[in-house]
């Protein structure tokens, strides 16, 4: 008996210890705790971890970190926990969720990722995760859903994306989702599936900012026909746009299809007198409601005022006023509609006559003097003689900016125009800009590089006056590392002159020094010639003696310059030489024949 007691003693505190060290092993800063369904990692401590911890137990069947503030669910980050069932990661700082974050998790069931600042989901990453039965997004910032978004969550049964900020949804999203395709079958019906089978399908969309135009026409439909076991946990979705639906029911609206913009104009031809205020009017129609802009040929205008009303659930009423009209007003206007299936447009014509010309010229205090060119007129005459104060704010290499200040009497009603043409063009070849009233700066781009420009600003009607212009020159679009290359070869080919001017010069004067020391030399030897030929005409050994005498005295003298290294026995002087040798040894041949010829007759 006492054996028995012994042994039953043993295995209890076997089991104590094993349960006691497997509850030992947990996070600092988290507890532990176990049931019937396994082991738990609650973590609830504010800032506790500034990612997912890497060394969760493995053995962990439920896991809850929030408040800890973590911005990122990183690849793989509980591949050590493959058991894992439920996850809870609600209140942190969550913005990206890695694609392969859920990899290895293929008995997950709940995740849970309530209160973060996810503004999408990589909605493939469920393809790791396919018994996921519940998935809770809301209080995030997420502003799409895509087409197939569901694809890959083929058992879910609650989805709650209420408070986040979606505006539109297709109806496709849940028409691909395997699970809405099985309850409702192809054509959209309920199965005949039993009840007892079927499971119940929650989803909640309510507080978001749904914007109840024509897109979201089919996901309206959607929505007003769930039943059973499709329910929605708040039916009353609200619409939040546009202004003419704004807290309307989604079962209040009557949404129709969307159609591309139509625009048409009350007058396609405005004629208006010289100085009147004008306004151009045109009817946009299309849904969604489109973007409506006015342009008015190639000119660039600005300080016109706009304004825009919506008369119907589709259509825009825009106007345009253009005041205290002038000449230069007149030409075609085009009012432009577009939304996302296509864009359309009207002109309008408007004409400005010319006022008649006075017979006699009127002073500055009767009025403006008339112009010489009705498509240039000259501005009021209380401001004729504005002095603009111009300066340049900013020049780049194919731009320049520039601000003006100019005293008006009336600057609420004055308009500018902006003159910008090549330095020394005619003043017909400068580009016209008209500037509003209040606007008293203006930027021009697409200039060409290291080129000048005359930018004038003159009162809107008048011409460039001289003391309103500035002459600019653009900047050289070549590169620092180009202007470093082209300053390296230019001090190569510097220094290759400055090392050729010396060894020219002395090879120059070498070539002068050796053509005088071979003159000299002979001439030398042709005296010393004639010397040694003149001594043997006095007899025959003299004669003799000389000759010898005169070959010595050039070999003595051709030998000293050769150790003095300027003679050159190629020269053109030594065969001069020669020659002249040869023609005094015959002379002196014929000289002794005919002197022993003498005395032979003598005789």
């Amino acid at each position: 008996m006492d054996i028995f007691r012994n042994l039953l003693f043993l295995v209890l505190l076997s089991l104590d210890s094993c349960v006691c060290g497997s509850l030992a092993q947990c996070l600092t800063g988290c507890s532990c705790v176990a049931d019937r369904n396994g082991r738990s990692l609650i973590c609830m401590e504010e800032s506790a971890f500034g990612a997912i911890p890497g060394n969760i137990p493995a053995d962990m069947v439920k896991i809850r970190i929030e408040k800890s503030h973590f911005t990122e669910v990183p690849k793989g980050a509980l591949l050590t926990v493959p058991h894992l069932e439920n996850l809870w990661l609600n209140f942190n700082d969550i913005t990206l969720i890695n694609s392969k974050a859920l990899e290895g998790l293929r008995n997950l069931t709940e995740l849970r990722l309530q209160g973060n600042k996810l503004r999408s989901v990589p909605w493939t990453a469920f393809e790791d995760t396919p018994a996921l039965k519940i998935l809770d997004l809301k209080h995030n910032q997420l502003d799409v859903l895509p087409e197939h978004a569901l694809k890959h969550l083929p058992g879910l049964t609650y989805l709650d994306l209420s408070f986040n900020r979606l505006t539109v949804i297709s109806r496709e999203v849940f028409l691909n989702w395997p699970l809405y395709r099985k309850l409702r079958g192809a054509s959209g019906r309920e199965t005949s599936s039993s009840s007892a089978t079927t499971p119940t399908v929650v989803l909640a969309l309510h507080d978001n900012p749904w914007l109840c135009d024509c897109r979201l026409t089919g996901f309206v439909a959607f929505t007003q026909s769930l039943g059973p076991p499709i329910l929605l946990m708040n039916s009353y979705l609200t619409c939040s746009g546009p202004d003419v639906r704004a807290g309307k029911f989604f079962h209040e609206t009557a949404l129709e299809g969307c159609a591309q913009p139509v625009v048409t104009t009350p007058s396609a031809r405005v004629t208006a007198p010289l100085g009147a205020n004008v306004t151009l009017q045109c009817l946009a129609r299309g849904r969604p409601p489109p973007t409506v802009r006015w342009t008015y040929g190639l000119k660039v205008i600005r300080g016109f005022r706009e304004s825009q009303e919506l008369i119907d659930n589709d259509i825009i009423r825009a106007s345009l006023v253009i005041p205290a009209l002038h000449p230069v007003d007149r030409g075609v206007y085009t009012c432009s509609a577009l939304n996302f299936l296509g864009n359309a447009s009207v002109s309008i014509a408007l004409e400005v006559p010319h006022p008649p010309r006075p017979s006699t010229t009127t002073t500055a205090a009767d009025g403006p003097e008339p112009p010489r060119d009705p498509k240039v007129p000259r501005p009021p005459s209380e401001d004729q003689n504005v002095y603009i104060d111009i300066r340049i704010a900013r020049q780049t290499v194919r731009g320049i900016s520039i601000e003006w200040q100019a005293a008006l009497r009336r600057p609420a009603e004055t308009w500018f125009t902006v003159h910008l043409g090549p330095s020394g063009g005619p003043p017909d070849a400068m580009q016209a800009v008209h500037v509003g009233p209040g606007v008293r700066a203006y930027a021009a781009s697409g200039l060409a590089p290291a080129t000048g420009y005359d930018i004038c600003v003159a009162l809107r009607g008048g011409g460039p006056r001289s003391g309103q212009c500035l002459a600019f020159v653009t900047g050289s679009d070549v590169t620092e590392k180009e202007q470093r290359e082209k300053l390296i070869h230019i001090v190569v080919i510097v220094l290759a002159m400055v090392l050729a001017v010396p060894v020219g010069m002395y090879a120059c004067t070498t070539d002068a020094k050796l053509a005088c020391p071979v003159a000299g030399v002979a001439s030398a030897w042709r005296s010393r010639l004639q010397r040694g030929g003149g001594g043997g005409l006095g007899g025959g050994d003299g004669g003799g003696g000389g000759h010898e005498r005169g070959r010595q005295g050039t070999f003595d003298s051709l030998q000293a310059a050769s150790e003095e290294g300027l003679v050159n026995r190629e020269s053109s002087e030594d065969q001069n030489r020669k020659l002249r040798r040869r023609s005094d040894d015959r002379e002196l041949k014929d000289k002794q024949e005919d002197s022993s010829r003498l005395p032979a007759e003598l005789y």
